[in-house]
């Protein structure tokens, strides 16, 4: 029997407990269905003797930073409030293992982590969806993408919750082969396996059960032009369509209109970086379309019932 893979997992403080448990429970299965120990796996927290998840559960470590052991693969996993984690020591200890040689990943919002090391520069990598416009903003250096994992790359990252099953029974299936990784996933009651091109969140189609592709491209052409919105004319032209086709479309599917449906979407983003972000009220208007400070705080009250500045000091 060949030496069993050893992988690591630095739990930070506040880590998803969904991803945790997608992450080790494939390596364990795997080692059953085969019938060898074909990965052994040890847990790491900063101060070395527990860590606890976002769902307040505790979970006991094997040691600190200071005693990692030698490992084939660390993954660094961490979950909301990821940002005020990110400590002197853990960076340090990152880059070490990283001088060592060990190949090092992230889960869930573990990306933002290995960007403040500056591991992700020019690299493509994935996070939980609910980071992405504070990522973007904080990271433009990195090629942060809709996909639920990415394995392609020098650091692997998965989106976290169940894209982490995803990633870990591609990885499985990469060193053992593709029938134990199908073998794994059959174990867990899990037929809907996703590659790595398969994006987060439900898709547009199946969320509002559309299936006009005009609507979804429009939907498409907003996201990617919120700091720079373009009127519903300018979107039906890039269509071929004209623009009342354009008002029929959003009022029969969403039951709304495009310029509505627009407005929404850029004051969603600017709630996040609101929210996750330490930009100021103009920067963020700006980031999102707005021309000054004082349109977007009366629109971003007249949805949210609260002012931009006062949102953030009611959620800080």
């Amino acid at each position: 029997m060949s030496k069993p893979q050893q992988i690591t997992f630095i739990l930070v403080e506040e880590f998803s407990h969904i991803a945790f448990a997608c992450a080790v429970e494939p390596l364990r299965i795997a080692n059953l269905v085969s019938g060898d120990r074909l990965y052994d796996w040890s847990f790491a927290s900063e101060g070395g003797g527990g860590a606890t998840s976002s769902n307040g559960s505790v979970t006991l470590v094997d040691c600190g930073l200071d005693a990692l052991p030698k490992s084939d693969r660390l993954f660094v996993l961490s979950g909301i409030n990821m940002q005020s984690h990110v400590s002197r020591p853990l960076l340090a200890e990152l880059r070490r293992q990283r001088a060592r040689g060990t190949a090092i990943g992230a889960l869930c919002s573990g990306a933002w982590i290995l960007a403040e090391a500056g591991f992700l520069d020019g690299v493509k990598a994935a996070i939980h969806w609910d980071y992405h416009d504070s990522f973007a903003e904080r990271f433009p250096e990195v090629a942060l993408v809709r996909n639920v994992f990415v394995a392609d790359a020098r650091h692997v990252t998965a989106s976290g919750g169940t894209a982490t099953a995803d990633l870990m029974l591609h990885l499985i299936g990469a060193d053992h082969g593709e029938d134990l990784a199908r073998a794994v996933a059959d174990q867990m009651v899990y037929n809907a396996v996703r590659d790595a091109s398969g994006e987060q969140k439900v898709s547009l189609q199946s969320r509002n059960g559309m299936r006009n592709p005009h609507l979804v491209r429009a939907i498409r052409i907003m996201q990617d032009h919120v700091d720079n919105p373009l009127s519903p004319r300018l979107i039906a032209e890039d269509l071929g369509i004209s623009a009342r086709q354009l008002e029929r479309l959003f009022g029969k599917y969403l039951n709304t209109s495009p310029k509505r449906y627009y407005m929404e979407m850029r004051l969603e983003r600017a709630r996040n970086l609101l929210v996750q972000t330490e930009a100021s009220v103009i920067e963020v208007a700006l980031a999102c379309g707005f021309e000054n400070a004082g349109h977007f705080s009366r629109v971003y009250k007249g949805m949210f019932g609260i002012g931009p500045a006062a949102q953030r000091e009611y959620l800080g």
